[in-house]
């Protein structure tokens, strides 16, 4: 990978890093031999290629993609979070910490925070939402639960 950024600062990738990508994205656990087989490029290629994007920052890490439910997470909540004092950033990075949360997002429109967050039931719902409305910069909240999953993808398709 030769990095390269654009105007806007964003990589620019040539064909090989997106197929390596995809190779990934597919299984994080294949070979560097396997995609270079599956490629028609040398083992050298792939490695030098995954190695500078994961030093350019394309690639972040490697983790299993697990079922939430499996493991007894049944409810999964979409919560908006109105912020006062103008403290949107220190009070994100305070609600991030908390367990269950696996993403919190700045948004526009009402709310100035949405925050997605996973519980084994009701009452650590409860019990979170109570604590999330007793931080000192939350105003009010709004929360959503989640009845059915469609579509839930973490992996970015390239």
């Amino acid at each position: 990978m030769t990095a390269r950024q654009d105007d806007a600062g964003t990589l620019k990738l040539d064909d090989l890093d997106i197929d390596i990508l995809r190779s990934l994205n597919a299984n994080a656990r294949k070979s560097f031999r396997d995609i270079a087989k599956e490629l028609q490029v040398s083992l050298t290629t792939v490695s030098n290629r995954v190695r500078a994007m994961e030093k350019n920052g394309v690639i972040q890490g490697y983790i299993p993609v697990i079922d939430p439910e499996k493991l007894g997470y049944d409810i999964m909540v979409v919560i908006g979070i109105k912020v006062i004092h103008g403290r949107i950033v220190e009070t994100e990075r305070d609600l991030a910490k908390e367990p269950g949360v696996f993403a919190v997002f700045d948004s526009t429109g009402e709310w100035d925070a949405i925050m997605l967050a996973r519980f084994h039931n009701r009452g650590q719902l409860n019990e979170f939402v109570k604590k999330v409305l007793d931080h000192e910069n939350v105003d009010r909240t709004y929360t959503q639960v989640v009845l059915n999953v469609t579509k839930y993808e973490n992996r970015v398709l390239v």
